[in-house]
């Protein structure tokens, strides 16, 4: 009597663990949901049009791009030492700002060169710097390509994308770790990869925002550039350059998580038919 009673203790201890991690899931995932939907405020962009959930203020957003600054630069082999290259880059971020509603925002504009020769790439860092690689710069062959790829940029500063990304990564991370602990069981290897499982749906998630986000911009960038000045078909051909840049191996930087060059050129364009119902006007810089 007493061997089959300890033979089933382990068998409900067993259903008590299985109850137990799901009950650990339900109350992290609540945390998590919970914290995002109290820790983030309902935010109107008046640029986008959107009511967006962030967890910064712009001026914390302009202080977290500070700090990595120096970081990303050194992580692309530092400023590029060409004045004359920088001082173009110069001219047409700022004009971009100057003439669009980033204008009129709080975020603290600037734009530099990077020395990678080989990574081709540009980003934004949360509250206004902007970068761009050298091997990105070499590509470009008008100044209204130069001028797409900031605006893109810029466009990424005044959507908060940073923002809302770290607001958002937050909870899928919550959600992610509640299914790993959920999924984990010591006594089954398999459920270490169900563990890996979950962490993958979290990325996932995010590469989605990311190029929900990388549209958006693409969106932006033909408003910005036409407000300054720019023909925004420069933004197709930029696309044009880059897709071809790969050669047949693997695409630019520029491209990575996000969606491909023909998916984005067919956005584009139905974003400057969309501001120029009769045709994109004449005397615009390419």
């Amino acid at each position: 009597m007493l061997g089959r009673g300890y033979r089933v203790i382990p068998s409900r201890r067993r259903g008590g663990g299985l109850g137990g991690r799901l009950m650990i899931f339900v109350v992290m995932a609540v945390i998590a949901i919970a914290g995002y939907y109290l820790g983030t405020a309902r935010v109107p962009n008046d640029i986008t049009g959107e009511v967006q959930r962030v967890s910064l203020t712009p001026q914390q957003e302009i202080a977290m791009g500070l700090q990595a600054v120096p970081t990303m630069e050194q992580e692309y082999g530092g400023e590029l030492n060409d004045p004359n290259a920088q001082a173009f880059v110069d001219e047409v971020g700022n004009a971009i700002v100057r003439n669009s509603p980033a204008g009129n925002t709080e975020y603290q504009f600037d734009f530099g060169l990077l020395a990678d020769p080989q990574t081709i790439n540009a980003f934004a860092l949360p509250g206004g710097p902007v970068y761009m690689t050298a091997a990105l710069y070499k590509e470009l062959e008008t100044e209204g390509q130069l001028a797409g790829v900031l605006a893109h940029e810029v466009g990424h500063v005044v959507a908060r994308h940073a923002a809302e990304q770290i607001a958002k990564s937050q909870l899928v991370q919550g959600i992610s770790g509640a299914a790993a602990v959920a999924a984990y069981d010591p006594s089954s290897p398999g459920s270490v990869e169900a563990a890996r499982v979950a962490q993958m749906v979290g990325q996932l998630v995010t590469l989605k925002y990311g190029r929900e986000d990388e549209l958006e911009s693409d969106r932006l960038a033909v408003r910005f550039m036409a407000d300054a000045g720019y023909d925004p078909r420069a933004l197709i051909s930029v696309m044009e350059i880059l897709a071809a840049s790969g050669n047949g191996q693997a695409p630019p930087e520029f491209f990575s998580s996000h969606p491909n060059p023909q998916n984005r050129i067919e956005q584009i364009q139905a974003a400057i038919d969309a501001e120029f119902p009769n045709g994109v006007p004449g005397g615009l810089v390419q």
